[in-house]
């Protein structure tokens, strides 16, 4: 249950890191900026030496992460959507795809117990009764015992590979949010500048950088939403990827030597 729960927390904790970073950062160069002014004489002359001061009307208000979420509209609140399904993929996948849930050692040394001892129908009740990967392999080369040792190995082999197969789709929503993230930032990228220019066009070429703003700052947020998002998940897909290979050749290998038993019986047989 700590296990559990520290990987929950981990994985959060990473995700709203690497989130809020961005944002931090935006939030404390907009404060910097707050306090900037710019040095003007009206009058084009320094009069003894005396400027004006006059606030820099450029300068940006005070701006916040959730800001920039609301400021990014619909297309935003997607990207943000496909992140927090991307972050219950990987917990999910943490919390039911760990060795002690796919590859009991109890099971391990029970099956081995029972087979060494001729029991084969009480092998394959013990591994119908569990759901672990393990059980799943062995089960299915295990009922392929009348017909000889090459047929169980082929079970097996089939088994594992179905499995794998089933982890590895699970996992797949990852290598998609990967790339799907980052085309919904371009798309917001687009639609910004569709509306800079649109204002552009409709003030004869004549707009302030002011009216232009709007358009390129959902530009700008879009863009940077889609990679917070593709960069953590593609990662992510590759890390689980490796570590679903490494839990399929560790099955295999305990397999094979879990079914030993049977193996020896059949060489005895051979003249």
């Amino acid at each position: 249950m700590l296990r559990r729960l520290f990987i929950v927390v981990t994985v959060l904790l990473v995700y709203f890191a690497a989130t809020g970073l961005v944002g931090f950062g935006i939030e404390a160069a907009a404060e910097n900026s707050q306090g900037d002014e710019i040095k003007v004489d009206p009058n084009n002359n320094n009069n003894g030496g005396e400027n004006n001061s006059v606030a820099n009307p450029l300068v940006v208000e005070h701006i916040t992460f959730f800001g920039l979420l609301q400021a990014s509209g619909v297309i935003g609140y997607i990207i943000i959507f496909l992140s927090f399904v991307a972050v219950a993929i990987v917990i999910e996948f943490l919390l039911t795809a760990r060795r002690g849930v796919l590859i009991p050692r109890d099971l391990s040394d029970n099956i081995t117990q029972q087979l060494s001892q001729g029991q084969l129908g009480a092998a394959i009740q013990s591994c119908q009764e569990n759901s672990s990967l393990l059980a799943k392999v062995l089960v299915a080369g295990m009922k392929e015992f009348e017909f000889g040792w090459d047929e169980v190995e082929r079970g097996a082999e089939d088994a594992l590979e179905k499995e794998a197969s089933k982890l590895y789709r699970k996992i797949e929503y990852l290598n998609v949010i990967g790339n799907i993230a980052p085309m919904l930032g371009l798309l917001g990228t687009v639609v910004g500048m569709i509306i800079a220019f649109q204002q552009l066009a409709e003030s004869g070429g004549a707009a302030k950088p002011t009216d232009l703003a709007q358009g390129i700052y959902l530009a700008l947020v879009t863009t940077v939403e889609g990679l917070i998002v593709a960069l953590p998940a593609s990662g992510f897909h590759s890390i689980l990827a490796g570590r679903i290979a490494t839990l399929a050749s560790d099955t295999a290998n305990i397999t094979e030597q879990i079914l030993n038993p049977i193996k020896r019986s059949f060489l005895k047989k051979l003249p």
